[in-house]
């Protein structure tokens, strides 16, 4: 349902909720997981703790909250990356493009992600983990038919299998990305996505030698 078909309670509750997730990644990405208490968050985001128990079973389950509604943002622009676009190369630039902007307006909450999920509750991060590799292999798979495609049209080569193929180009981007991610000012994010597609599309041997 669209928000302007809520009932004005339900937009409340929503905002409310979002507040409490925007107060949840910034003090989390300040001090730690485990350094932030919900009184803390509720303080801060000037709410009461039980409107934040409203929401949320427990910190645990705020946090799971937190990085299953972002995984799902991601894949969703991720996904419609993919599909717009006449041709292969231009689906795939749409795909670089995106991802790379996904990770530079969301540092914090990716560098939380890396830097907290292995200490949460294991029963929670395996839930959470299982539901992120579902989304990823779904991505995998669509990206992967933007090189089958291209492949059945002659418009690329068959170097790989097309799946083989989505994984070397996801895995060049995360490797640009996490170096941006540790030291942008060292490893500056390429602002062209040929810059790390032509890696892929080009190839390393020169045919004329």
């Amino acid at each position: 349902m669209s928000e302007d078909k809520l009932t004005r309670i339900e937009r409340e509750k929503l905002r409310q909720r979002g507040e409490i997730l925007a107060t949840a990644v910034k003090l989390f990405s300040e001090k730690g997981y485990h350094n932030v208490s919900m009184h803390e968050i509720a303080e801060t985001a000037e709410f009461a703790v039980g409107t934040l128990y409203k929401f949320f079973k427990n910190k645990e389950d705020l946090y799971k909250s937190l990085m299953a509604e972002q995984c799902s943002t991601f894949h969703t622009a991720l996904m419609k990356a993919l599909k717009e676009g006449n041709d292969g190369v231009t689906r795939l630039r749409n795909y670089v493009k995106t991802k790379s902007r996904l990770f530079i307006d969301n540092a914090p909450i990716i560098r939380l992600y890396f830097a907290e999920t292995s200490g949460v509750n294991s029963n929670i991060r395996t839930g959470f983990d299982s539901d992120l590799r579902k989304q990823y292999n779904n991505l995998m798979n669509n990206l992967a038919s933007v090189f089958e495609t291209g492949i059945k049209n002659k418009s690329f080569l068959k170097i790989a299998e097309p799946y083989h193929l989505a994984l070397a180009l996801d895995s060049l981007c995360n490797s640009f990305l996490f170096l941006w991610l540790e030291s942008p000012e060292l490893y500056p994010c390429p602002e062209d996505p040929d810059t790390i597609l032509s890696i892929l599309l080009k190839g390393l041997v020169n045919e004329q030698l």
